[in-house]
């Protein structure tokens, strides 16, 4: 981890770029996920264990894309207000369609975030720290709107799953990542304790995101039983579950 210390993990890209990316592929976003909705819903089945949601809750989604969360978090969780916020207006666009009504927030930058101190109870951030221009600004962004007993669920892709995703791209196409770096996990780790964040929880899922049902299952079953191993780096979403320092 040391090397990472000195860091200022800081990436080439804008967050404006970011935001072209997603408003490009806006509108062939909800159709690609669906092509492997498994794997892309894990990300909110996975996170419900996590969130420890209660009634009356401020939760803060960031970023929404087409704000798929909110029917997991409110089927498990109908007393919680939530707070969906996005930097593309396309796929801000996509999630009024699905979900009309519902509370979004347009961002302008990852870096600087339109929200109160000590706002959230709850964040959840589904793969977009490997998007953010600046990463460690996104994390100390959180710390700063989330309350003092907070907690933050997060996930993200490892460095291990860029060729992965190369490789599915060539293949099969899809809405693409844009801009993005995929972080070693000992890079986030140092990311969040430098930006306020205590770990109590890293987890590796999704070892094998294609493929028949029970394939998928085994591949959970084997990568979890060998969490904080070189197997469970594999995974390609990590998730972090952290509370304030």
């Amino acid at each position: 981890m040391s090397r990472y210390v000195s860091s200022d993990h800081r990436n080439f890209w804008s967050d404006a770029a970011v935001e072209a990316h997603w408003d490009r592929v806006a509108g062939i976003y909800v159709a690609e996920n669906n092509k492997v909705k498994g794997a892309h819903d894990q990300r909110f089945t996975e996170s419900l264990q996590h969130l420890d949601l209660k009634p009356g809750l401020r939760l803060l989604n960031i970023t929404s894309r087409d704000a798929g969360a909110d029917a997991f978090i409110r089927e498990r969780q109908p007393d919680c207000e939530i707070t969906h916020a996005e930097i593309s207006a396309g796929l801000m666009a996509e999630a009024e369609k699905l979900w009309p009504g519902i509370c979004q927030i347009k961002l302008s930058t990852y870096s600087h975030l339109p929200f109160s101190n000590r706002q959230f109870n709850r964040i959840l951030s589904l793969e977009t720290l490997e998007h953010a221009a600046d990463p460690l600004a996104f994390l100390a962004e959180l710390n700063r709107v989330a309350t003092d007993d907070a907690r933050l669920v997060l996930s993200c892709p490892p460095a291990t799953s860029e060729i992965p995703y190369r490789l599915y791209t060539a293949l099969f196409g899809g809405h693409g990542e844009g801009p993005h770096r995929f972080l070693p996990s000992d890079e986030v780790k140092v990311m969040l304790r430098k930006t306020g964040w205590k770990l109590l929880l890293h987890k590796g899922t999704v070892l094998f995101p294609v493929g028949p049902e029970a394939f998928r299952d085994f591949g959970e079953r084997l990568i979890n039983a060998f969490q904080g191993s070189v197997l469970s780096e594999m995974g390609i979403r990590q998730f972090y579950v952290c509370e304030k320092q």
